[in-house]
C-alpha cells in the first residue's frame, strides 16, 4: 500500500522528510510497504521513470543538485533504501538481491512496467542488481562510484601500501578502511552513537576533492540520520552483506541493456576495468575533476551525462 504525506510527526525539526521535501520544487514525499518492509520515497517530475538510488553515509536528499534538472525530463523517483533515513531498518534482508527487490515491489506497486535506474556507492550496487535480476524491468542502467561486490573486494589491503594513505585517497591504491571497519558487528555502534559527525567529516575530507562542497547544513542532516544504534547497524549491514552479494554474482549473465558508469578521480579506473566485464554495452565515463561525493561536487557533469546517455 503507498501513501503521500503532508504531515509532519515533528514540524520543529529541520531534518524531517516534510521539511527536507521543500528544498524540491514539485516532489512530494511517499511511503509504500513492499517485501515485507516500509520503504520513504519522493518523487517528481513527468516522462519515463528514473529510479534514483543514494549511498552512505546519505539518504534521498544527496540527489538535491541533480534531481529538479533530471526532473524536467523524467519522472524521477528517489528512495531511502532498506536500512536507510525514514525507511525501515529490519534485522535481515540487506544483501543486494534482497534490497533490489525491494525496488522491484516499488516498481510494479506504482503500475511501472520498465524503468531507467541509477545508483550512487550502495546504491549503485543495488541498481546493478536490479538489473542483474530484473533485467525485463531495466530500459537502461547507471552507476555512479559504486558496482556490484566482486571478488576483487577479498584483495583490498588491510593496512595501506607506504606513502599512499595521506590527507586525500589515493586513486590508484585506495586504502577503504571502512570496508573492513563496517563488518564489525555491534562495536562501531557503540562508539560511533552520537558522534556520527566525526567521521561524516573525516570521510568527506577524505574522499571529496573540495570538501566544502558538502554544506554544513547537508553534514548535520546525515549525522543526524545516522547517529543512532539501529541506523548504523542497518548501513553496516550493507557491507556486511558483501559475501553473500559476491556469491549471488557468480550466477549472474552479462547484462544487455545499456549502460552507463560513471566515475571520480577515486574509482573511474576501476570502474572502466570492471564494468566491461560484466555489461555488453557499457560506457564508462570519468569526472576527474571530483572525489566521491560527485552530485556535491560536479552537479553539471552528472547531470549532462546522465541526460545525454539516457536521451541517446
Amino acid at each position: 500500500m503507498t501513501q503521500t504525506t503532508n504531515e509532519s510527526a515533528n514540524d520543529q525539526n529541520p531534518y524531517s522528510d516534510d521539511e527536507l521535501i521543500k528544498n524540491f520544487p514539485g516532489f512530494t514525499n511517499h511511503y509504500a510497504t513492499v517485501n515485507g518492509v516500509k520503504l520513504h520515497y519522493v518523487e517528481g517530475g513527468s516522462g519515463a521513470p528514473l529510479i534514483c538510488l543514494p549511498g552512505w553515509p546519505q539518504t534521498w536528499y544527496s540527489y538535491l543538485p541533480v534531481a529538479t534538472k533530471l526532473a524536467k525530463t523524467y519522472r524521477v523517483i528517489i528512495v531511502d533504501i532498506r536500512g536507510m533515513g525514514s525507511s525501515e531498518k529490519p534485522a535481515t534482508g540487506y544483501d543486494k538481491k534482497t534490497m533490489a527487490t525491494d525496488i522491484l515491489e516499488l516498481v510494479q506497486q506504482l503500475g511501472l512496467k520498465k524503468v531507467h535506474i541509477m545508483g550512487h556507492d550502495i546504491g549503485g550496487m543495488i541498481a546493478m542488481s536490479f538489473a542483474f535480476n530484473f533485467p525485463e524491468f531495466t530500459e537502461k542502467l547507471i552507476v555512479l562510484d559504486g558496482s556490484h561486490p566482486s571478488e576483487g573486494m577479498m584483495q583490498m589491503p588491510l593496512i595501506p601500501a607506504k606513502g599512499t594513505f595521506g590527507e586525500k585517497m589515493d586513486a590508484n591504491m585506495p586504502y577503504a578502511w571502512w570496508m573492513g571497519f563496517n563488518q564489525v558487528k555491534e562495536l562501531p555502534e557503540r562508539i560511533l552513537e552520537g558522534r556520527f559527525q566525526y567521521l561524516l567529516d573525516w570521510l568527506f575530507a577524505y574522499v571529496m576533492i573540495d570538501e566544502n562542497k558538502m554544506s554544513a547544513f547537508e553534514r548535520a542532516l546525515y549525522a543526524a540520520a545516522y547517529n543512532d544504534t539501529e541506523s548504523i547497524r542497518a548501513a553496516n549491514a550493507w557491507y556486511q552483506s558483501f559475501t553473500q552479494d559476491i556469491e549471488d554474482a557468480k550466477n549472474y549473465q552479462p547484462l544487455t541493456m545499456p549502460v552507463l558508469g560513471i566515475g571520480s578521480y577515486v574509482s573511474y579506473n576501476y570502474m572502466k576495468m570492471g564494468l566491461p566485464y560484466v555489461a555488453k554495452d557499457v560506457i564508462v565515463t570519468g569526472i576527474l575533476n571530483s572525489g566521491h561525493y560527485l552530485f556535491e561536487e560536479k552537479p553539471e557533469a552528472v547531470t549532462e551525462a546522465v541526460l545525454n546517455f539516457l536521451a541517446s
